[in-house]
């Protein structure tokens, strides 16, 4: 009797012993906020949002999962997302990860106001630039704050020179689950953290298990907004944005192309507002289009085209000016991309396009019906013929060829080409009925 009363005591014991939790959901929470790309304005106000979500919902401490190649935010937006940080109420971590990351430029100097920091095997950090001044003090990132203003270092080097705020002794912090077991037992800001459990199984084996993480990321719109951000598909995204809207611009109507065009020169011009862009690069794209548009309305590319050609290529090559952090590069295959996509589109797809288009009975080109003008150049059957100042696209209606610079008569139009036939000694139809002889 007196056993079987000291067995379930032992027994009531055991269960509520903090050591038998089957998992480690009694503890609080982690969040979790995934800091990549350039840290623009979207990602600064993401960053903000879950110190104060954290703050807020019960997590015991926010890490900042960081792989940024800088930030093109100006210095006093970046001065407010790192005090947020520090100031923040619950602990905030940074680890550079997964495996390969990047903290860059100003993004680097998340480290030296987070609570904890880590990062993983193969990550590097470094050019910070000229750092941003906190309390009339400047942010230190050790005893290589120096080295880091023009060089990067990896995982080793920055533990080794105090860079990384957590003292641990194994071989770093490869996965984020291993950031939840370094970050165990500290106390920071007046709390001791509490996120791993050992939890011992039915057979006595005792297992750690991290506590609950909860993964934020930026929401869909903001995502958009801030791959837009980016120098190569800003600069994309706007010229072909462009380039859309002036295709819909002289087909007549509104169509998939038109709202194509329209999203993708609103994300453009998100992109290169977020980014600092030279007003010269922007002024000779916008003019390059113009410039551009001119020769697709006649569906022939002139002078205009090659004028338009060579000013975009100058804009593509000004547009982030010509020296930038690594950050703002545009890669040769981006610029090559562009200028190569505009110039098929504007000598051969758009005209090509606009012409099919067209081919439906003509708007407003009735006028041009029997005017006459000269042959550009020959025409046989297909050719050039000037108009009233203006060159055209031209065939002969008929099947007597036009030398350069005979004259010709305007006879019907097919969409933007002029059916032209010459003023005299024209070939007749078969089909036109003969006179009947006297």
């Amino acid at each position: 009797m007196f056993g079987a009363v000291l067995f379930g005591l032992v027994a009531v014991l055991s269960a509520s012993s903090p050591h038998q939790v089957d998992d480690a959901t009694a503890l609080e929470s982690v969040d979790v906020f995934e800091v990549s790309g350039l840290i623009d304005s979207v990602v600064a106000h993401g960053i903000e949002t879950a110190i104060e979500r954290s703050e807020t919902n019960g997590a015991q401490a926010l890490v900042l999962q960081v792989n940024s190649r800088g930030a093109v935010v100006d210095e006093s937006r970046m001065r407010e997302v790192l005090l947020a940080v520090r100031d923040s109420t619950i602990p905030v971590g940074v680890w550079v990860g997964p495996s390969g990351s990047r903290a860059l430029g100003w993004s680097a100097l998340l480290l030296a106001v987070a609570d904890v920091s880590a990062m993983a095997p193969n990550s590097i950090i470094g050019k910070v630039g000229l750092p941003i001044e906190v309390d009339d003090e400047p942010l230190s990132l050790g005893d290589a704050t120096t080295v880091l203003r023009s060089g990067t270092m990896g995982t080793d080097e920055a533990r080794e020179r105090g860079v990384l705020r957590l003292d641990i002794s194994d071989e770093g912090v490869p996965v984020l689950r291993n950031m939840l077991f370094a970050l165990d037992g500290l106390t920071i800001k007046g709390t001791q953290l509490d996120t791993v459990l050992e939890v011992v199984d039915e057979n006595g084996a005792i297992t750690r298990e991290a506590a609950t993480t909860r993964f934020f990321k930026l929401g869909t719109v903001e995502q958009l907004m801030h791959t837009s951000a980016s120098a190569a598909l800003a600069y994309l995204l706007f010229s072909f944005g462009l380039a859309l809207l002036v295709f819909e611009f002289f087909t007549a109507g509104i169509g998939i192309a038109g709202f194509v065009g329209a999203v993708g020169t609103v994300l453009g011009t998100f992109g290169l507002a977020e980014l600092p862009v030279q007003p010269l690069g922007i002024a000779l794209i916008i003019a390059a289009i113009v410039a551009l548009a001119v020769d697709v309305q006649v569906g022939i590319p002139r002078v205009w085209t090659g004028i338009g050609l060579v000013a975009y290529v100058i804009g593509s090559f000004t547009l982030f000016g010509p020296v930038q952090e690594e950050a703002l590069r545009i890669s040769w295959l981006s610029l090559i991309a562009g200028v190569v996509s505009m110039a098929l589109a504007f000598v051969v797809g758009m005209p090509s396009m606009v012409r099919t288009r067209f081919a439906t009975p003509t708007i407003g080109r009735e006028w041009l019906i029997g005017l006459e003008g000269t042959a550009s150049t020959d025409i046989a059957p297909e050719g050039e013929a000037t108009v009233r100042g203006a060159k055209w696209r031209a065939r002969t209606n008929r099947a007597t060829p036009i030398k350069s610079g005979q004259p010709l008569r305007v006879a019907s139009i097919d969409g933007v080409t002029l059916d032209v036939e010459p003023l005299e000694g024209a070939a007749r139809d078969y089909r036109e009925m003969r006179a009947p002889r006297p």
